[in-house]
């Protein structure tokens, strides 16, 4: 999420879920033992790591028998580094073998910083048990309005995944006690998380200061009291919930066992799918019981709900790392595109890899896997990940994609297919949080971050971003988002021309014209969330060759059909020049088959949006920041 100057964020709890964090403050959950089926600490020496410790030093393996103190101090060190280091270059990943670690008496509590990921290492969720806390709090900026200033709004880039969390607060204070707290914004997703015996809470209520937080994924995943909080949007999917404690925005649920009724909308912002029509989840590295490292490819399913791991064995395929090129940050490009034309996988370790030629995937059913937030930077203008059109059943995961100083027609191309035919209810290409960054680290440059030409393309998570924010060299301030608009320069975020290409857990902000412009027929679409551009430096600035005020935040083609779309939100802070004004949020073709349902607007502070829909739906503006302007469904009937 881009983030406005803070108070255009206050977004007030609900009376509901202000009760209830008052109530949850004061909980400090009992130790808990681990749950029935969970695979018991190694009683025998651990297996021995990936050959040559082929992983790089960056991946950092814990085995239950290590004490937690150790364990402790290893991932303290690693998030001290990690904490404020927001535009860095280290990226880690800290991954557990199966096992429970932590007791009731010496809980195993660790906290998550930028670049980091954290996964259990067992074919399921309960094969690897937290006794303890795995967190994300508030960062205290120093450029704050006020001191201390505290906020999950800029907590992105980590993740967790394929553990189990039995929550135990011991030795922490009351508040903080009282939940396993995940306070982050985009691009920090749950995946095939069990968390058990107390709360998961989606802010972080006890850090002092103001508490906002915005982003948000969690899929395959079960909790039993969940804190919304602060969040302003968020996707959940095909999990399981045992409450849901409020809503700020966008909050939007599909395939969720347990998930609010969207009956009383915009009252309560719920936007409920009793299924997913299409989801396929991400590949994950996984031990088997003989030592052996393997990446299990899970199948994809249709019309799906609930996680995939909760009865049985997750289904899909193993892949052993003997069929991965493991690459590693100082190999050049052209090595990693060599492994890829002799048909291997990829595995990208953890780190920033500079990409001055494309990575094409030209065999069906390859797999990218990403650790540690692996980031590949275009040089020299490179497009930096190519799906060719001959492949399908390709699956790109975990990896984020930097456009660089020279212009890039596109940081990935998924091309049309030729010569073969749609695969059934497989997905052509599926990506699995794939990020894409214009900006922030150093300057960048691309007419576009992702073009889909290929149909049957599934969009699992993605983060578009234009930065508003970063160390590019500029100064702050107006001047300095001046210059960004004039040097980050980046036209579109997503062109969609497939046809039937489904996303769950779109958010693209800040380009400087067609944010998404979707031309396929059948898109479908759960959860869009999008920042128009803070930075345009005048009204003449955004305002289209036809006399139009400015680019509509979502855009579906004139001649398209049939699309659909849930929940969505567009957002407006015109923080160069607050009189500049968006003639809409969304622009669609006026027909039957083209619906979109529970969408909005919101002004954060500066700019207006006339209307949220075609010339449908009430104006935002700074008169009522945060106050969202609500269409349960385009056409109303």
């Amino acid at each position: 999420m881009t983030r406005p100057h803070p108070r255009t964020r206050r977004t007030p709890l609900r009376t509901a879920a202000a009760a209830l964090l008052l109530a949850v403050a004061g909980l400090v959950p009992a130790a808990l033992a681990a749950p029935a089926g969970a695979a018991a600490p190694h009683s025998r020496p651990a297996p021995p790591a990936p050959p040559a410790t082929a992983l790089g030093d960056h991946v950092v393996v814990f085995d239950p028998s290590m004490p937690t103190a150790e364990i402790e101090q290893r991932a303290d060190a690693i998030w001290q580094q990690q904490v404020d280091a927001e535009m860095s270059s280290g990226r880690w990943s800290l991954l557990f073998r199966p096992g429970t670690y932590g007791s009731a008496d010496d809980p195993l509590q660790i906290k998550v910083g930028y670049y980091t990921e954290v996964a259990g290492l067992g074919a399921s969720p309960s094969n690897t048990v937290v006794n303890g806390k795995v967190e994300v709090y508030n960062r205290c900026l120093t450029d704050g309005p006020t001191q201390p200033y505290c906020v999950a709004l800029n907590n992105f880039w980590r993740s967790l995944s394929n553990l189990t969390i039995q929550v135990n607060g011991t030795g922490q204070d009351g508040c903080r006690a009282s939940a396993n707290f995940w306070a982050a914004s985009q691009a920090s997703a749950l995946r095939r998380v069990d968390v058990r015996g107390g709360n998961l809470s989606l802010m972080d209520y006890c850090t002092e200061g103001p508490q906002y937080a915005s982003g948000g994924y969690l899929a395959d995943s079960r909790a039993e009291t969940v804190v919304n909080g602060s969040q302003q949007q968020w996707l959940t999917r095909n999990s399981q919930v045992g409450s849901w404690s409020n809503g700020v925005w966008n909050q939007v649920f599909a395939g969720t066992v347990g998930a609010p009724s969207e009956a009383n909308f915009p009252t309560e912002p719920y936007t409920t799918l009793d299924r997913t029509p299409v989801s396929r989840e991400k590949p994950y590295l996984h031990v088997d019981t003989t030592g052996r490292w393997l990446v299990r490819v899970p199948d994809p399913r249709t019309d799906s709900q609930g996680p995939d791991w909760t009865s049985g064995t997750t289904a899909g395929r193993d892949l052993p790392l003997s069929s991965f090129h493991v690459a590693s940050p100082d190999q050049p490009a052209r090595v990693l595109a060599a492994a890829l034309s002799r048909g291997q996988n990829l595995l990208l370790t953890p780190g920033v890899y500079d990409v001055d030629r494309s990575l094409v995937v030209r065999r069906s059913g390859t797999v990218v896997l990403g650790l540690g937030q692996a980031t590949l930077t275009s040089v020299r203008g490179a497009t930096p990940v190519v799906v060719d059109g001959h492949a399908s059943d390709v699956v790109v995961a975990g990896v984020t994609v930097d456009a660089g100083v020279q212009e890039s027609r596109a940081l990935m191309h998924i091309e049309a297919q030729r010569g073969h035919g749609r695969r059934g209810t497989t997905p052509s290409t599926t990506l699995n949080d794939v990020y894409f960054r214009v900006g922030g680290p150093h300057v960048g440059r691309t007419r576009a971050a992702l073009v889909i030409d290929a149909d049957d393309v599934l969009v699992d998570h993605t983060w578009v971003w234009r930065a508003d924010h970063g160390v590019e060299g500029f100064t702050a301030g107006v001047s300095g988002d001046t210059d960004r608009w004039r040097t980050n320069t980046a036209p579109v975020g997503v062109v969609v021309n497939g046809d039937r290409v489904h996303a769950t857990g779109l958010f693209v902000e800040h380009f400087q014209q067609h944010s998404t412009i979707w031309n396929g027929e059948d898109g479908h679409v759960v959860l869009y969330q999008n920042e128009l551009p803070y930075d345009p430096p005048s009204q003449a600035d955004w305002t289209r060759p036809d006399g139009t005020l400015g680019w509509a935040g979502y855009e579906v083609g004139d001649r398209v059909q049939r699309h659909q779309l849930y929940g969505g939100g567009v957002y407006v802070f015109n923080r160069n020049d607050p009189s500049i004004t968006t003639a809409r949020g969304f622009k669609v073709p006026d027909r039957a088959g083209v619906r979109l349902h529970h969408v909005m607007t919101v002004n954060l502070e500066a700019g207006s949006i006339e209307h949220v829909v075609n010339d449908t739906g009430a104006r935002v503006d700074s008169s009522a920041p945060g106050v969202p302007s609500y269409l349960a469904d385009y056409p109303a009937s």
